[in-house]
Order: structure tokens, then sequence, then C-alpha cells
């Protein structure tokens, strides 16, 4: 079985998450959307939120009859995807910035774990700017979000600015 990790702090969720997911899904027989329990951020959602918005989202994604599962974790994204016997760590990249950043945690978990591989997706075009970070900020300052997030993630951020 080929199973795959996507790991990230998916806070919040975004459109451009799930185009990876959805583009990265026929790879695999399997994907763990692993939830990453950061603790030197401060996460607008819980972790518990995250994964319970990704178990909501994911079915509306087509993804290609990989089976797909959530599941959160702490600590090193090699040991966590050793334990649930990937052969693949899937990551996106957004722009040059990025690969430099993921090169070196990709050369890192090898390291780690020589028998996992890191799976490099290119961006959609229409996600290439888009980032958690960035999604938070500008809703927080008032700007529009839709269509660069699902719309529950929206609705859910609503709930909390209120």
């Amino acid at each position: 079985m080929r199973r795959a990790l996507f790991p990230g702090s998916f806070d919040p969720l975004t459109n451009g998450h799930l185009d990876i997911i959805r583009r990265s899904a026929p790879l695999f027989d399997e994907m763990i959307v692993g939830v990453l329990n950061n603790v030197d951020k401060s996460p607008m959602f819980s972790v518990e939120e995250r994964c319970d918005i990704l178990r909501e989202v994911l079915p509306s994604v087509h993804t290609a009859g990989c089976n797909m599962i959530v599941d959160s974790f702490s600590g090193l994204t090699a040991e966590f995807a050793k334990q649930k016997q990937v052969t693949a760590i899937v990551r996106g990249i957004r722009a040059v910035s990025d690969y430099e950043y993921e090169l070196r945690m990709a050369l890192m978990n090898r390291r780690l774990e020589p028998s996992i591989e890191t799976v490099f997706l290119m961006a959609g075009e229409e996600f290439s700017y888009v980032s958690s970070t960035l999604m938070k900020q500008v809703f927080l300052l008032g700007g529009r979000v839709e269509g660069l997030i699902p719309e529950l993630v929206e609705s859910r951020m609503k709930e909390k600015k209120i």
C-alpha cells in the first residue's frame, strides 16, 4: 500500500491545502492529513477544531479513491511518519522561498528516516500566494478571503472573531 502523510498546521485550512490534497491523492492509496500541534504558535483554532474542520471538508474534495485519514501529532514529522508507516511526505511549494525551507526539511527528514521520501507539488497558480498566516491577517483586518478558504472555515473564523 502506498501511504502518504500531508503534514501542516492547517490554521486555518486553505483552498491551497485542499488543492494539494486533491492533486496528490491519485498518487497514493491512503493519505494521512497530519495536523501539527505546534506549541510555539498561538493558533486561531485548537488541534481538535482543525481536525474536525478537515473531517467535515475532506469528503467534498475529489480524492480519486484515496482513503483519507485525519490525525494530529506533536514533535518530529519524520517520527510521526515512521509511526504511521508512510512511504512519502507530501509538501506543497508556492515560491522559491518555500523550496529553500522545504528542501532543508526534506533532507533532515531523509536523514532521520531514510526510507521515507518527500514529494513536492507546486501550488496551483490561483493559490500561489495563499498561506494560513496571510488568510488570518487579512481576515482579522476585515479583508475578503472568500474563494481562498473553504466556506466552513470562514464561518468558523467569524465565530471566533465575535
